[in-house]
This record gives C-alpha cells, structure tokens and sequence, in this order.
C-alpha cells in the first residue's frame, strides 16, 4: 500500500511502526458551529483510509479530537451569554449525528481538549519547553514557542522563516500563512475565559498544543499517519510538530495525509457567499447523506472536489443504481457464475495506490456491467458486493425487497393493462395516483420497476 506523504510530497510504501498495528490520529471538530460539508468530506475520507487499513488487515487505533475550548468556543459562549459547556456539547451532539448519517466508523477514542488529564498532558508539556528554552513567558503571562529555536521548522509547509521578525508574536489561534511567527502554547488568564492553574501561571491552553497533548498521550510519542484537511497544513500541523519533536526529542509523525478542500459550484465556501452547506441542507436538492458519502467515493481525496446540484444529484443516482443492483442480486439468481477474483484485485490495486477511490469504484461499475451482460448468479455477485462494501460504507447490507402496499400493487397491475391496450391517458392518471401514495413506478426492458419517491 502506497500513501502520499504531504512532507515529502510523494507517494511513499506505509510501513506501520509495529507489523499490522497502525495508529492514527485524526484533527476532529472544534465544537463552536455546525460541521459543513466540506469538513465532512474531510471526515468520509480519512474513514476510508481507517477501513481501507482494516481491510486489508491491519488493527487500527484512531483518535479524533474534540476541540471544546479556544478562540472559536469562547466568543460563540460569550455571543449566546451561555456557558461554554452548552455551546460545545450541543455541537458536539450534532457533530455525532453526523458521523451517524454518513455512516462514519466512530474512533477508539475522541478525547476533549478539557479532559482532566488532557489537561495535565498539556501542562506537563508546557512545562518541558520552557524547562529546554524552547518556549518562553511574555510580559502578560503567555506562554509562547520560539519558533527559530525548532530545528527544521517548515518542513511540512515550506514556509519560509528568512522574514521573521525578532520577537514577533501571534496569540490568536488561526493565522495567515506569511505570519511564521512565535506561537502561543498557553494563554494567560482573561476575565470570562476558563482558567486553570499552573506553576507557569493561570491561563488556558492554545489551539495548537491540545492536539499534541492528546496524540501523545493516548497513541505515544510518534503517529503512523496523521489526517485532516489541507487548510491545517499551516499554521496548525506545523506547530505541531514544532511542538512536540521539542517535546519529544522524536518524529512527531511518519505519514501526513492530508484531503483538499470541497469547492461550492467553483468557489469556496463561505457564508458571505451565501453558499455555506450542513449536512441537513442536502434536503435541498432532494438527497440523502449517503450521496455526498458516494461523492467522496467518485473523487480523489487529494483532489479538489467541486459541488454542484449536477454533481451531488449524480452521486445519489450512482448510490440508486448500486442499491438496485444489490437488490436484483437478492431476489433472482442468473444463468451462469462469475469469477469475480480479477475485478477484486483490480479493486484492491487501485485503493493500494493512494486511496485511489475513483478508480475503485468504476473498476465496480465495469463489473456489475459484466454481471448485467453475462447474467450472472445473483447471491454470488451480491457476498462480493457487500464484501467490497466494507470499505465504502454505503450499508449496502441493509437493502432488502421493496415491501409494495397492495393499493400500490392493484394501481401497478391496472396500470400494466392500460398499456396493453396502449390506454396512455389512463396510464398516466393511474402513475399519478401511485406517486401520491408515495410510489414511483419506472418502465424498463425487463419490464416494470417500482420504487418509493
């Protein structure tokens, strides 16, 4: 199996640490807003790095964050003059729901940035890089990183340090990629503002320390694969690793892994623009969640991925088609078997080579063209399909007959002698009166289908 490697910028062999374990840490939510569908993307595609890797045969160990104090969660507290516990856990709720609908797997772990002993981690850590001179206290009483006393700073990013400044500073917790400056690991006490206390001062944590706490603690000193969005690269995963190789003395992470952005119809997403998208928001355009799940399946993670009502209407037609397939593999059986050993290792092959999931998925499509062709058996086909299935998440085993009310039924069979008599005005009122009952019917070469709307 081959990753590409965001800090070598090429495709490398993954070689966990220890033989067929891999641990790997994903930069979940900060819990402040509802999670759009650009970071869902995000989500469904290190899911399918988690169940690529279990596939094929490794144990794996993730850990997402939950991101339940920073800049973000502050201000949306303040804005609802709400705790900040009220803010975060109804975020929270709905970021799991999420997961849920999208059918994604739900980490070994998800710690929270406050955990009592995420805390203590941070601290500790802290404590260590002012101990080594790596990091120092400001006059209000942040503590900040010197960022040209890390070796290698920039390595992920190719940020370049020649314009820093001598003792310039940045405390807010996302900035702009020029702005390669000292970074706050702890920020010193402010009247509203959760606190705990510290031999170095009270404060609470920045943004950027909190992952390197609960990588470190719950997976070790170095990640087998580290994932999230590009838009992390700088400055959060750079600080990461500044901050814990100093803390560590180690390789903070073997594999970066990084996915693209999701564009809205060419452009980025944002609210000013009027096109910012929760996953709820999909009922718009008359889908289910399961087709953005089926969009990130069509694209390469690596690739910008374009949204539009075309594209997502697609996706769901693609999933319709699968599930039909599935379907007709449950209730008839063809005429011949089929081998389906040379589309699996085609299948394998193309997920092999950098989570290849476009690839993978027509490599599908051409085989259940086959099958169509050659009418192949029915129960054969359908324990491949389910089998490949554990890899994309559609819950394709959960398809079963469609179970017709017999008011349905007695429109369909008058419907079907209408046509006989080529009664098309009869017909038509009769498919009318199947869509109220909330029925479509769909006239094929194999004769009559029928679906809900």
């Amino acid at each position: 199996m081959k990753i590409y490697n965001t800090q070598t910028k090429k495709k490398e062999e993954f070689i966990p640490q220890v033989k067929n374990k891999v641990k790997m840490y994903v930069c979940g939510p900060t819990v402040y807003d509802y999670a759009h569908i650009g970071n869902l993307r995000t989500y469904i595609n290190t899911d399918l790095l988690r169940r690529w890797l279990r596939y094929s045969g490794y144990e794996v160990k993730e850990v997402m964050n939950i991101t339940d104090i920073d800049d973000k969660t502050i201000k949306k507290s303040l804005e609802e003059k709400t705790p900040i516990k009220n803010v975060t856990q109804r975020y929270e709720k709905l970021f799991l729901e999420d997961l849920k609908k999208l059918n994604i797997e739900i980490p070994e772990k998800m710690p929270h940035a406050t955990d009592k002993e995420v805390i203590e981690q941070m601290i500790h850590i802290v404590q260590k890089l002012l101990d080594c001179g790596i990091a120092y206290k400001s006059n209000d009483g942040s503590v900040y990183l010197s960022v040209e006393k890390v070796k290698d700073y920039g390595k992920l990013s190719g940020v370049d340090l020649t314009g820093i400044k001598e003792g310039a500073r940045v405390s807010q917790d996302e900035y702009d990629k020029e702005d390669a400056q000292d970074f706050v690991l702890w920020k010193a006490y402010k009247e509203g503002e959760p606190s705990w206390s510290t031999s170095f001062g009270i404060g609470r944590p920045g943004w950027h320390i909190e992952c390197s706490a609960m990588s470190t603690k719950y997976l070790g000193d170095t990640l087998d694969i580290h994932a999230g969005g590009v838009d992390l690269i700088f400055p959060h995963h750079e600080n990461e690793i500044a901050q814990s190789e100093s803390y560590t003395g180690k390789d903070f992470v073997n594999y970066w892994f990084h996915c693209e952005h999701l564009m809205i119809d060419g452009q980025r997403m944002g609210k000013s623009l009027n096109n910012f998208y929760k996953l709820k928001d999909l009922d718009k355009f008359g889908v289910e969640p399961l087709a953005l799940r089926m969009l990130a399946l069509m694209s390469h993670y690596r690739e910008r991925l374009n949204f539009t009502r075309e594209s997502i209407e697609q996706a769901q037609n693609t999933l319709n088609n699968l599930r039909e397939f599935v379907l007709k593999n449950i209730e008839i059986g063809g005429s011949q078997a089929i081998d389906s050993k040379g589309a699996r290792l085609t299948f394998e092959d193309a997920l092999n080579d950098d989570l290849n999931t476009p690839k993978a998925i027509s490599v599908l499509f051409e085989f259940i063209k086959k099958v169509n062709t050659d009418q192949a058996h029915g129960p054969e086909v359908r324990r491949f399909i389910l089998d490949l299935d554990r890899f994309m998440g559609l819950e394709l085993d959960k398809i079963k007959p469609l179970d017709v009310p017999e008011e349905v039924i007695k429109f369909i069979n008058e419907r079907e002698k209408a046509r006989a008599k080529s009664d098309w005005e009869l017909s038509d009122k009769l498919r009318a009166q199947i869509h109220t009952l909330g029925y479509e019917v769909e006239d094929t070469p194999q004769g009559t289908k029928t679906k809900k709307s």
